[in-house]
């Protein structure tokens, strides 16, 4: 939502936990022409081709720098530059890696987008095995530890997620963000929707159902072993505890919070708060996983002994701090 990493501070002190600023590319882009984002009110949701537009790895990274309070937890999610070659794209996510990782809490590797062409093949096994390990690679030559995630879409066949689940866990990932737009109209209610020709990725309430569906299968696979990030159609404090319960580590709302305004995500927390304390528990950490029958807290997800993974997870050099729901990055 943040793509030129200018209002990142005013999320958290609008009640988000974590922000997630971009899509960064190594090279400044203006993104796809104009409109490029369409709200379709009867179903709740958004339509939108938005191609990545920011100001390149560079200046959001000084821009990061300078306006950083310390307050909100700010993560960074990166993407291919719409005029790199697919083939060459590896160097690319390195460059931008190499600027934002030293000024972010934690990176998320954007693979998801349908707005950019050729990116989703990215999500392959093998491309997708190359890059993790070279923007690793990167990260150790600037002497820099933070978590790294990968954003998977929603439109991801069942047997390519179980394959994505497998190699994240094989590389000792820190976790996975699910999901990203959807391109499919069938999702949408409204028969006029259905029919429009907006290109871009659909987001918002029709996107619910396909993406519990993929964390409880991503929660299937990797267990705690890895922090499962849940996006898409969060709505209410009820969404929320859902994913929770479904084995999400964390949550984000992005069409939930242009439809809610403002004051979304307090009120979100606060509700959550309120259940939280009429269920008798002390945290949202003991909801994790619980649809599995496991018991509260039945998983770390990579949290520190004694600490939630909502604390701890995505950390950095071993500061924690609380987290409630989170804002994802530009599509």
């Amino acid at each position: 939502m943040d793509k030129h990493v200018k209002w990142f501070e005013e999320l958290g002190a609008l009640g988000f936990g974590f922000v997630e600023v971009g899509t960064v590319t190594a090279h400044p882009q203006k993104g796809s022409s104009k409109p490029r984002v369409w709200r379709l009110t009867r179903d709740r949701a958004l339509v939108n081709a938005m191609g990545f537009p920011n100001d390149g790895a560079e200046t959001s990274a000084e821009r990061l720098r300078k306006k950083r309070t310390g307050e909100t937890i700010v993560g960074t999610n990166i993407g291919k530059s719409l005029s790199t070659p697919v083939d060459a794209a590896l160097d690319d996510y390195r460059t931008t890696a190499r600027a934002m990782a030293p000024v972010s809490d934690f990176l998320v590797l954007n693979v998801s987008s349908p707005n950019t062409p050729d990116l989703q093949t990215l999500q392959a096994v093998e491309p997708l095995r190359a890059l993790v390990e070279g923007v690793r690679d990167e990260l150790a030559l600037i002497e820099v530890q933070l978590p790294i995630l990968v954003k998977i879409s929603a439109d991801l066949p069942d047997a390519d997620i179980d394959q994505v689940a497998e190699l994240c866990l094989s590389l000792e990932l820190d976790g996975i963000v699910a999901v990203n737009t959807t391109v499919d109209r069938a999702v949408l209610q409204s028969a006029a929707a259905r029919a429009a020709q907006n290109p871009g990725g659909i987001s918002g309430a029709p996107l619910k159902g396909r993406a519990v569906d993929i964390l409880r299968r991503l929660r299937t696979h990797v267990g705690d072993r890895l922090v499962l990030i849940s996006v898409g159609g969060i709505e209410t404090a009820d969404d929320a505890w859902d994913r929770f319960e479904a084995g999400a580590t964390l949550v984000q709302g992005h069409t939930g919070f242009v439809y809610g305004g403002p004051l979304w995500a307090r009120r979100l927390n606060k509700e959550l708060a309120r259940r939280l304390r009429e269920a008798g528990v002390s945290s949202v950490y003991e909801l994790v996983g619980l649809y599995e029958g496991g018991g509260r807290g039945s998983g770390m997800a990579n949290g520190a002994a004694g600490s939630s993974p909502q604390e701890s997870a995505l950390a950095r050099n071993g500061e924690t701090r609380p987290l409630g729901v989170g804002v994802p990055g530009a599509r």
